[in-house]
């Protein structure tokens, strides 16, 4: 059955979240297009998701809203009855997505081998992707085009951005001044790191090497207080623009940055996508995993001083994927540490 003598008719692409999940999608997508551009490429996705991946050119989304799973699946169901794919790329494991599997009519169904196909993945699957361990997510998804015989290469993103998301880019950054981007929260608070020692390093940056500095992120009350807390503690000028711009604004104003600072969360993954390089914030989880793809040399890992500290073990004794999503472990990075990578990161692209 696998690998595909020719290519599919017609493929289904299942990822509802999160953003930084969807980007790792993108080279996997762009793949498939480059191996075969007559097949009709659809993805299953959330609804916040798709209002950046819809930037790609040359895809059928079908946005699910994960928060009303039974409605969803519903609507899922009546849009697809219709439809038969060749192929379902069944990406996620979680069993919310495999319910949304099983309304997708697919003569190949492929997922994660019986090892990481993790809740019950494997019962809503017909076909499985080469056993692999301890890689990187994005990695994994490539795993997927391996699979099916389509080579991959280096990841390619090449997202087009619209011209009203150039222009708000262009005016925060209306010029060749290096600009330090500062996205501080991630979905998951245990992920973030400290407002005041934010402040330290925008101050830092400011000082040393004549950064401007602006801090960006959504529109939640817990990123509009971040945001709030490290203008109040930073005694150097800083532009925020916390919830002020959509997602395809943010990735513009991410291309025109010098750097981005970030824990981890879909922004890091956004900046890797049009090539700025991330300083990422690594204690509660593993960057060998998770870091932004381009700029794991970049993060600073306190991931295996964490798994000593919170479990006992060396990082390697803990299963692939772990999270030490403990109170202060985001303590471990210290502000020191992260002006020294910040100065090694602009001395090595002077």
């Amino acid at each position: 059955m696998l690998p595909l003598a020719e290519a599919p008719q017609s493929v289904c692409i299942l990822r509802l979240s999160a953003i930084g999940d969807t980007c790792h999608v993108v080279p996997l997508v762009r793949s498939l297009q480059q191996a075969w551009p007559t097949t009709r490429l659809t993805w299953i996705i959330g609804r916040s998701e798709a209002r950046l991946m819809s930037l790609i050119e040359g895809v059928e989304f079908i946005t699910l809203d994960k928060r009303s799973t039974g409605s969803g699946l519903r609507r899922l169901r009546r849009a697809l009855r219709t439809r038969r794919f060749d192929v379902l790329l069944h990406l996620q494991v979680a069993l919310r997505a495999s319910l949304a599997a099983a309304c997708v009519p697919a003569r190949i169904r492929l997922g994660f081998d019986r090892a990481r196909a993790r809740e019950l993945q494997w019962l809503f699957t017909n076909a499985r992707v080469a056993p692999r361990a301890r890689e990187h997510v994005l990695d994994s998804f490539l795993g997927f085009a391996a699979a099916l015989g389509v080579p991959t290469g280096t990841p390619r993103w090449e997202l087009p951005l619209p011209d009203a998301a150039r222009d708000y880019a262009l005016r925060l950054i209306p010029d060749d001044q290096p600009t330090l981007l500062i996205s501080p929260c991630s979905s998951h608070p245990r992920r973030n790191w400290l407002p005041e020692r934010y402040a330290a390093v925008a101050a830092h940056a400011h000082r040393q090497h004549g950064l401007r500095v602006i801090l960006c992120g959504g529109p939640s009350p817990q990123e509009q207080r971040f945001g709030a807390q490290i203008s109040a503690a930073c005694d150097a000028p800083l532009i925020n623009q916390i919830g002020r711009d959509t997602l395809p604004e943010l990735l513009a104003l991410l291309a025109r940055a010098r750097v981005l600072l970030a824990p981890d969360s879909g922004p890091a993954h956004m900046a890797t996508m049009v090539g700025t390089p991330v300083l990422g914030l690594y204690a509660a989880t593993n960057p060998a995993r998770s870091g932004p793809y381009r700029s794991r040399q970049w993060c600073i890992d306190q991931y295996p001083v964490a798994a000593r500290i919170y479990r006992g073990v060396e990082p390697q004794e803990l299963p692939w994927g772990h999270k030490i999503e403990d109170d202060g472990v985001m303590k471990l990075i210290s502000v020191e540490e992260v002006n020294a990578a910040l100065d090694r990161l602009l001395g090595a692209r002077a």
